[in-house]
């Protein structure tokens, strides 16, 4: 019997199912305006208007069985029944004018005992093989018996909302529906949305049994430690989790469970900005025939990218398959993590570049999510802005970080794993006046960790943060290990040290109400 989607309202004749990269191909260079095909073999697409998420548009419908389990605020925006309602027929009665469309149906979570099958609706042929690479696919048999799917997403982003819908605040809508078990996407048609969507709602699944849903990358030794390395933008947890001397799981979304770690993604979605073979070699390796490179400037004779050139954005993206990846871990599940890593980019200078953290003050840092962006271009603007993230990814968590931060303290205590925080930032000064920490002492304290170096290694501890701070690192001047050894001015270290433990205090302010005072007592003091 042919394949249809009339259960949704949706009567288009001409559906591709899990179509082949080259038919996508084929498709997307045929139909879809500025598609073309770069001189490595990946597609070159074009995403429109938005060129990155719109977190602000983003909405969850309210509804009696989960709405006292979400955080709601700015993040979590929420919308009722009926709008919802309204979006969902716009963007089916969009569906509906296409003349064909994309079914991809696949899997979200390595591990069977809780992965999610998962249905993408869409109307061009790049989002299709986006989430063929961003999502695990089944095998012909999986296929079969595939069945209802868990989650459904109609990507109707050609078209947009309607901005007098009340609630509304631009031509652009993402809603979920967690009992529905459905997203709606309007006016965008960036396809970081579909996956970013998946990944919230296992975001607020995976809590509900106990598990904690991570927004990290992860890596696995030879002796099957597991290390997870959580950082934002800017901090190196793309480049330090490409370890050649480890397998890679997965760069971006992960879950620990009772059994141990495995990687929500069948892919990578790799920022581009600047990509070069000799920085990030796994990478630009990994850009060949199957990988969709989105909002890339590139030569119209030659088609070789340039990846310097952020004239359309500064968002420029790769996505492939993880098998891409040459040292990569299939199946992408491994044991109990060993290590946790929180990557920070402290601008101010503060922070040393390893310290080792207790539960609690993982716990801490892990809602605090915090790193630092230097200065912008304006004439004599030399201060560094601090950034806070809860768990390192607020945008995409439903529950409150107390939620997350809890599950984390509990793996940590119950598997005995070490919390460290690595400052990739600043040292000897605050951006202007120090340097950045070069990447071979960030590696060098990378290895140290994995290789269990700094294992009765005297330590010292921070009088204000409270974390014990390693006295020596193989690779790396003892001096640099200790921030205030590194400044010429003290009183200026202080001063700026001061600084940055109120804007700690200050950003945590917002959490104090939902968070175990143990949590609250392991934060920075003046």
């Amino acid at each position: 019997m042919a394949f249809n989607l009339e259960q949704y309202g949706i009567r288009v004749k001409e559906i591709h199912r899990n179509t082949s990269v080259p038919g996508l191909y084929e498709i997307g260079l045929r139909a879809e305006k500025g598609t073309a095909i770069s001189d490595t073999g990946a597609l070159l697409v074009y995403s429109g208007a938005k060129t990155g998420r719109s977190p602000k548009d983003k909405r969850i419908v309210v509804h009696p069985e989960s709405e006292h389990n979400i955080d709601w605020g700015d993040i979590n925006i929420p919308i009722d029944e009926n709008i919802y309602a309204i979006n969902r027929e716009r963007a089916i009665d969009y569906l509906n004018t296409r003349e064909r469309i994309f079914v991809v149906d696949a899997f979200a979570g390595w591990d069977e005992k809780y992965r999610l099958k998962v249905r993408i609706v869409c109307t061009r042929a790049y989002h299709a093989l986006f989430m063929q690479n961003m999502l695990i696919m089944p095998t012909d048999e999986e296929l079969a018996n595939f069945g209802d799917p868990d989650y459904v997403v109609f990507n109707g982003g050609g078209f947009p909302a309607n901005a007098h819908t009340p609630t509304m605040t631009s031509k652009t809508s993402i809603d979920v529906n967690i009992e529905a078990k459905e997203i709606v996407i309007l006016g965008t048609e960036y396809a970081g949305e579909m996956k970013k969507g998946i990944f919230g709602i296992m975001n607020y699944l995976m809590p509900l049994r106990e598990v904690l849903p991570m927004h990290c990358s992860a890596n696995v030794g030879e002796d099957g430690d597991v290390s997870v390395l959580f950082g934002l933008s800017g901090t190196g947890k793309t480049t330090l989790s490409a370890d050649p001397k480890r397998q890679l799981i997965g760069d971006d979304e992960h879950v620990w469970t009772e059994e141990g770690t495995f990687n929500i993604e069948g892919g990578c979605y790799a920022k581009a900005i600047d990509l070069s073979e000799e920085k990030e070699p796994d990478i630009f390796r990994a850009i060949r025939f199957g990988t969709v490179l989105e909002n890339v400037v590139y030569d119209k004779q030659t088609r070789e990218v340039d990846y310097h050139d952020t004239s359309i954005t500064q968002n420029t993206r790769a996505s492939y398959p993880i098998h891409h990846i040459d040292n990569v871990k299939i199946p992408c599940v491994a044991g109990t993590p060993k290590h946790i890593i929180f990557l920070t980019c402290d601008a101010f200078g503060i922070l040393p570049p390893v310290s080792k953290l207790t539960p609690e003050q993982a716990s801490y840092h892990f809602i605090s999510g915090y790193t630092a962006k230097v200065a912008g271009t304006e004439m004599g603007v030399t201060e560094p802005e601090a950034t806070f993230s809860a768990c390192f990814g607020a945008a995409f968590m439903m529950w409150h970080p107390n939620k997350y931060a809890e599950l984390l303290a509990k793996k940590l205590k119950e598997s005995g794993a070490q919390a460290w925080l690595v400052n990739t930032g600043w040292t000897g000064g605050s951006y202007g006046i120090g340097a950045r920490i070069k990447l071979k002492y960030t590696r060098a304290i990378i290895d140290a960790i994995h290789e269990g170096s700094f294992e009765g290694v005297k330590t010292t501890m921070d009088p204000n943060f409270g974390f014990e701070i390693p006295l020596e690192c193989p690779g790396v001047d003892a001096k640099k290990l200790i921030p205030k050894n590194t400044w010429e001015e003290m009183g200026k270290y202080e001063e700026t040290k001061n600084k940055l433990i109120t804007l700690f205090q200050e950003n945590f302010k917002q959490f104090e109400a939902g968070v175990n005072p143990e949590i609250l007592a392991a934060g920075p003091k003046l």
